[in-house]
């Protein structure tokens, strides 16, 4: 039995790989590899020294979808393939409702069609909106502020509506909140292309010279220092969270909605003075205007992770933070690409191998 993992070659999806591997659990990852690298699962199969199939496909071919169903057998799928840039999304809405939308219709579709009921989605603490108060609980309204977030809303709510229809579903939808850090070994981590859209990468970038200073995007927050607060979590925990949700679905029928964070907030400039004090270096900034659809502050109450999963962020900021900058040191340009395809899965499918690469 295999658990499908879409988006599996991006920053949380290869972590997440990681932990499903180490668990001892078979998976086959399909990514478009429009913002990822193939690098990423060559050296997660390195990480875990074993090999798995992955399929150089696009959700939005229904056709080559199908295949990969009919090559395996599969028990469940973790979604997180998906645009992600919120202010991306605003200055390109059509574009991120398209392609989130319909390739999680393709996915459900695609499922059904197979019989397979086990679904984790990649959501986000955006559907929140503007809260009118902190720590944020699953029970709070939703109401993203921007396109990127109003797609992950409504994957939501046409996941409830596809559990209502038929209650042998076993869903749950993840909320997480700022996603920082790397894999301890420092072989993988996030390596966005062009200017980042996320803290942590701008910072270690700055760090390490390829870029002169970091942007700060608005100081006039009502915030301690001015600067916006976010719950920010380390990937390894967000991806040890992401097996937790898929061992609850297995177990058992049901749709349940958690929020992945540590319940901690931190501004923009305490997350720069926690960086400068574990790396020793400065980092220059910057401070621009806000971006369209950013809000003042967002961090969680995990609380129900912890009490039905088991779950608990465990890393500090520090650890975050040390861990993005030993992954930007022994990687300072990111992936280097090294790609070798075999067609043992298939006309679009290759394995990757601790002695083949990708």
């Amino acid at each position: 039995m295999t658990i499908l993992v879409t988006g599996g070659a991006g920053y949380i999806g290869s972590h997440t790989c990681v932990e499903l591997l180490q668990a001892g659990y078979d998976i086959a990852v399909l990514d478009n590899f429009s913002n990822s690298s193939p690098e990423a699962l060559r050296r997660v199969s390195e990480i875990t020294g074993k090999e798995f199939p992955v399929y150089a496909i696009d959700l939005l071919n229904l056709d080559e979808l199908d295949r990969v169903f009919s090559n395996h057998t599969i028990q469940a799928v973790i979604h997180l393939a998906g645009l992600k840039a919120v202010g991306e999304s605003v200055s390109s809405p059509m574009h991120y409702y398209y392609s989130n939308m319909t390739s999680t219709f393709h996915l459900c579709e695609t499922m059904s069609k197979y019989g397979v009921h086990r679904f984790v989605f990649s959501s986000s603490a955006t559907v929140y909106g503007l809260p009118e108060s902190v720590p944020i609980t699953e029970k709070f309204p939703v109401g993203a502020t921007n396109p990127y977030g109003r797609t992950k809303q409504m994957i939501e709510q046409v996941l409830q509506d596809l559990y209502a229809s038929n209650p042998a579903w076993g869903i749950s939808i993840l909320r997480y909140f700022n996603p920082i850090g790397a894999h301890k070994s420092g072989r993988i981590g996030e390596d966005p292309s062009g200017i980042p859209n996320n803290l942590m990468p701008f910072i270690t970038q700055v760090a390490i010279g390829r870029r002169d200073q970091l942007t700060v995007y608005g100081n006039d927050y009502p915030t301690s220092d001015g600067t916006g607060v976010r719950d920010y979590i380390h990937v390894a925990d967000l991806a040890q969270g992401h097996l937790r949700a898929l061992e609850k679905c297995l177990s058992a029928p049901g749709l349940d909605i958690y929020n992945l964070g540590t319940g901690k907030g931190y501004s923009v400039l305490d997350v720069v003075r926690a960086f400068e004090k574990v790396s020793g270096r400065t980092i220059p900034y910057t401070v621009v205007d806000r971006r369209p659809g950013d809000i003042a502050t967002c961090y969680a109450d995990p609380s129900k992770a912890q009490h039905e999963l088991g779950w608990k962020a465990v890393r500090d900021i520090e650890e975050m933070c040390e861990d993005s900058w030993q992954w930007q040191l022994r990687n300072p340009e990111g992936y280097k690409e090294m790609v070798t395809t075999s067609q043992a899965n298939g006309p679009r499918g290759f394995l990757v191998a601790p002695s083949l690469g990708v």
